[in-house]
């Protein structure tokens, strides 16, 4: 239950409560400028105390942000999360106001218990008579009796786990720069699996205290820099360096070593990638454009942004963020860091090392990062994911192979049925940048920012009772779209719609499953019927029925066959030489029934590769079928 698949999600959790900090740092931010002489001299103390009332009531926010993550949105645990922390405040300042303070490591308790409560409870049967307060209800009644408790608890412990916090953070402070560049390694490392956040939450929220002059006590590296501790950022600044100008120059890099015939593209890509973590402070995109091909050089990269960090400590830079270091927070909060101009030079610095460094390295290990492949993710996403869902929901084994489906900013984060029914390579074909299996059928996909997106776009297909029809590739080549055949008849749709394919390997396989109702005397084309309905016509090249000697039938009319099954081989230097065109086209020839089309990106694929077109039979959809 409490696996890594478990901390995945508690990850995600973790970040979500954080997406309302950027709003506390522009606040603070406008709270310097020059009111007075704007005629509205209140407004800096007005600003400010709204800035700061966030990060006072941040342990709140963690409490229900936690709750809703992790309960699938449910509002029964998200309201007993926020009335447990009421409690739990209430009592433990009754007891003694200078004593226990709302922490995040409280909200985190009472997030998580009401998570859990809400899974263990929101079916629970009670006698009739008091049903009314069974199932979901009972959630905040239960996270009421729990606060209480957990209240008394840190009552007669917490001062105890308060100084155990606090010589926790001055042994860590000891460290001086190991613990930092400790830090940064780590940091970077777990973000390959997306557990970074769980490290964040420790440093950022928990170790270190700074009481201010009006007597708020803060907690962790964040808070304490936003509520003035010039000793707080020792855990951010760092990452300055390393987001605005190592990913930046990684991205170029990558731009630079790619082939002339795939830069154009890819140069469009990753200069949207660099831009966005040297803005947004996002950084997967790059990262996992070489995390998979050279796992090697990420730990490098780790180590390399380790040291950087206790560069940047020994330098006396003491800098934070809300959010992400990125350049628009880098500015924002300029004004409240210790030396923070010195992150520029720094950072210069750092880039120019890391583009030479990584243009040798692809170049002399021959890494197959983007553009320097031909199955390269080349297309652009915009506008493009709710056709390119339903073929991700094929890839991922369909709408009953997931269990649970979560998303965060770069990343879909699911638990499956069977893992193994995962297709990798459909996935990467559709855009993903990675898949990481974390075991016990916890799956990440790195889709990037578009990654939330999908998942609603998900989320809609598995409520709707459609059965949706998934084509595999037919043969190893470069998928087409009809229109670009070299023959009107199919380039016009006058036999059917679909696709078309320019082969590599001369073999046809099936690509779905269905009965062979048709196979021509010359061999150069086959019929497939399927339980849907569908007649599907794969046509081997233009102007082939004539040739001799060219194709091989390894099945006969009336066969059953299954995606992926040879179906045809053919002499592919025969076919080039006596074929108008060596296009082959697989179209479904009754596309009337046919309520609704969605085609993969046109690029490379390999034989019997899953979710290259997918479609939706009216009839079935009329009779409520489920997939």
């Amino acid at each position: 239950m409490f696996g890594l698949g478990y901390l995945q999600r508690l990850g995600r959790a973790l970040m979500l409560p954080m997406t309302v900090l950027p709003a506390a740092a522009i606040l603070i931010m406008l709270s310097r400028l020059p009111w007075e002489s704007l005629g509205w001299p209140t407004a800096p103390e007005l600003l400010h105390a709204a800035g700061i009332s966030i990060f006072q009531y941040v342990p709140y926010v963690f409490a229900v942000g936690i709750a809703l993550s992790m309960a699938n949105q449910s509002v029964f645990a998200g309201m007993a999360a926020l009335t447990g922390m009421i409690i739990f405040s209430t009592v433990t300042h009754t007891y003694d106001p200078n004593g226990v303070q709302p922490s995040m490591f409280a909200g985190a308790v009472i997030g998580i218990a009401s998570a859990l409560a809400n899974e263990r409870f929101k079916a629970l049967k009670l006698p009739e008579w008091l049903q009314f307060f069974g199932g979901s209800r009972f959630v905040p009644i239960f996270m009421a009796g729990f606060s209480l408790l957990f209240s008394w608890l840190m009552i007669q412990v917490g001062q105890t786990l308060v100084s155990w916090i606090a010589e926790s953070g001055n042994v860590i402070g000891s460290a001086g720069g190991f613990g930092v560049f400790l830090y940064g390694f780590l940091h970077r490392v777990l973000v390959a699996f997306g557990l970074h956040h769980l490290l964040n939450h420790l440093f950022w929220f928990q170790v270190g205290e700074y009481r201010s002059p009006s007597g708020d006590v803060f907690f962790g590296d964040l808070p304490r820099f936003f509520a003035g501790d010039p000793t707080a950022g020792a855990y951010m600044a760092g990452l300055y360096p390393i987001i605005m100008f190592a990913l930046p120059a990684i991205a170029y890099a990558i731009i630079h070593e790619a082939r002339e015939d795939l830069k154009p593209k890819i140069a469009k890509q990753f200069r949207v990638a660099a831009l966005t973590a040297f803005l947004t402070g996002v950084t997967e995109p790059v990262e996992f454009a070489f995390l998979f091909v050279a796992p090697y050089l990420f730990l490098v990269h780790a180590l390399i942004s380790g040291g950087v960090m206790w560069l940047t400590y020994e330098l006396g830079i003491r800098d934070g963020f809300s959010f992400s270091a990125g350049a628009l927070e880098y500015l924002i909060n300029l004004p409240l860091s210790q030396k923070g101009w010195m992150i520029i030079p720094l950072g210069l610095a750092v880039g120019a090392f890391y583009y030479v460094l990584f243009r040798l390295t692809i170049r002399k290990f021959q890494l197959s990062t983007p553009g320097r492949e031909d199955a390269t993710r080349l297309d652009d996403w915009a506008g493009d994911v709710p056709y390119r869902a339903p073929l991700i929901l094929q890839a991922l084994g369909g709408k009953e192979n997931i269990v649970r489906l979560d998303a965060c900013i770069t990343r879909l984060r699911l638990t499956l049925a069977e893992d193994r029914r995962i297709d990798a390579k459909s996935l990467r074909h559709l855009g993903a940048a990675g898949v990481i299996h974390l075991g016990s059928g916890h799956v990440q996909v790195v889709f990037g920012t578009y990654s939330d997106l999908i998942r609603e776009e998900i989320a809609k297909l598995m409520q709707q009772d459609v059965h949706q029809v998934q084509f595999h590739a037919p043969m190893q080549g470069r998928m087409i779209p009809l229109e670009d055949v070299d023959d009107p008849i199919f380039a016009q749709r006058l036999v059917g719609r679909g696709v078309a394919f320019l082969p590599d390997k001369g073999e046809l396989v099936a690509p779905v499953a269905g009965k062979i109702i048709h196979l021509y005397p010359s061999k150069h084309a086959v019929g497939i019927g399927t339980k849907e309905g569908l007649e599907v016509l794969l046509h081997i090249g233009i102007d082939t029925s004539q040739l001799k000697d060219v194709f091989t039938a390894l099945v006969q009319e009336g066969d059953e066959v299954s995606p992926g099954q040879p179906l045809i081989r053919f002499h592919l230097p025969k076919l080039k030489a006596g074929a108008k065109s060596i296009a082959t086209p697989m179209v479904i020839t009754n596309s009337d029934i046919v309520r609704s089309w969605r085609f993969a990106p046109f690029a490379s694929v390999k034989k019997g590769q899953a979710a290259v077109m997918s479609v939706v039979v009216k009839e079935r959809e009329n009779k409520g079928g489920a997939s």
